[in-house]
């Protein structure tokens, strides 16, 4: 039975991934002032980087239409594995799920399933390249449905970010505002909820403690082990190979792989803002 993995593009994906017939990226899109940006291959993320810095008014986000997921879904597969970000953060699920209700009217036997992430990020690439494996491993549909979810309900999503700013522009940090207020001049390590949900995990007075301390929970949880890490970062490369070496010299995972921001994630995460998942 032939797959794919389709994808929304707060997915960070690497090119070379994208490439492989494995994956989709539905975009969304971004509104920067008066420039409009798809989140696709053709992004520019210096100027979409350029253009939050100089604007005043927060980027605006808006999630791919049902229309899009049913173009999408016209593949020619026979399997389809939906991965969204947070249906807390994006209404990016809810319009997989009408397009999946919508495809399903006209193809009633056909497989869909849509996975909402609870995270964003490398959280999704974690997740997308969890169910590819599932799927090229020869799994049934139900089966790989079943072992990704249980898969995603173990998953665990770490950030840290240079500035919180768009976060709590768009609204992003509900019940947060207070907190991130009187931490202004200080970094916040935070992390997502079993719902999806943006949570504060701990505290910094430099972005290198932050990412210790990060490095100090991922190490403290013995669930870690063997597991892959996936490492997204906007614009900081060094950083994220930082981080990397001190993963490697404290902590088990199998492996750890770097990825860098599309569009949506570059709008949360800004300028040097890194991104962990396992």
């Amino acid at each position: 039975m032939s797959f794919k993995v389709i994808v929304d593009s707060c997915c960070d994906l690497t090119p070379s991934l994208l490439r492989e017939d494995a994956f989709l990226s539905v975009p969304l899109t971004i509104r920067v002032g008066d420039k409009h940006f798809v989140d696709d291959a053709g992004l520019d993320r210096a100027e979409l980087l350029w253009r939050m810095k100089e604007c005043e008014s927060a980027p605006q986000t808006a999630c791919p239409s049902p229309a899009q997921y049913l173009d999408a879904f016209d593949c020619g597969a026979d399997d389809l594995y939906v991965i969204t970000l947070s249906a807390l953060l994006s209404g990016s699920h809810n319009s997989a799920q009408q397009a999946r209700q919508i495809w399903l009217e006209e193809h009633p036997d056909a497989h869909v399933h849509i996975f909402n992430s609870c995270s964003a990020s490398a959280g999704e690439v974690l997740l997308a390249l969890k169910v590819r494996d599932l799927a090229a491993a020869g799994h049934p549909f139900h089966e790989v449905v079943s072992q990704a979810t249980t898969f995603c309900g173990g998953m665990n999503t770490l950030f840290v970010l240079e500035t919180l700013e768009n976060l709590r522009k768009n609204g992003r940090l509900t019940g947060l505002q207070s907190v991130v207020t009187a931490a202004l001049r200080i970094k916040l390590l935070m992390g997502s909820t079993p719902q999806g949900e943006i949570c504060k995990r701990g505290q910094a007075m430099s972005m290198k403690q932050a990412l210790s301390k990060m490095v100090e929970i991922m190490e403290k949880d013995p669930n870690h082990v063997g597991k892959l890490l996936v490492l997204s970062h906007c614009n900081c490369l060094e950083r994220a190979f930082q981080l990397k070496e001190m993963v490697r010299r404290n902590c088990r995972f199998s492996e750890v792989f770097i990825c860098e921001t599309g569009g949506i994630s570059t709008v949360y995460a800004n300028d040097g803002g890194i991104v962990a998942a396992y």
